[in-house]
């Protein structure tokens, strides 16, 4: 995060689900992998509603975890698509979290996520502008 805190995006979220006790780590936090699993599945719906189908996660860039996450915590997750290619699309996501007494709110993680549209035999398809 860099120039100061980060504004929560405009609109809705693409998911919003509450952090339970079976998301923790041993240390307690929700496990890292179980908000990267939302923030994919945030994103595949955009790149399959976008693409009008089956898409495919293929890259996600760097994440770092501004913040942790702990039980009972709101997670919403914000997906906008970015660009699209002849067969990709790159998908923005972004993290945040809100106490369940609401008081909080902050930005967990970031990440860039790439797709590609594919047929039902798992190849790459050209997507059609809408």
């Amino acid at each position: 995060m860099s120039g100061g805190k980060p504004t929560r995006p405009t609109g809705e979220p693409a998911i919003r689900v509450v952090a339970m006790p079976a998301d923790t780590n041993a240390n307690g936090d929700i496990f890292g992998g179980w908000l990267v699993s939302m923030m994919d599945l945030a994103a595949g719906t955009v790149a399959s509603q976008h693409s009008r189908g089956r898409a495919a996660t293929i890259a996600m860039d760097g994440m770092i975890f501004h913040r942790p996450v702990k039980v009972g915590d709101v997670v919403s997750v914000y997906a906008d698509l970015v660009s699209t290619g002849r067969t990709s699309m790159k998908i923005e996501v972004t993290a945040w979290r809100q106490s369940r007494n609401g008081l909080e709110s902050e930005q967990v993680t970031h990440a860039t996520i790439t797709f590609v549209a594919i047929d039902d035999q798992g190849r790459p398809r050209v997507i059609h502008e809408q």
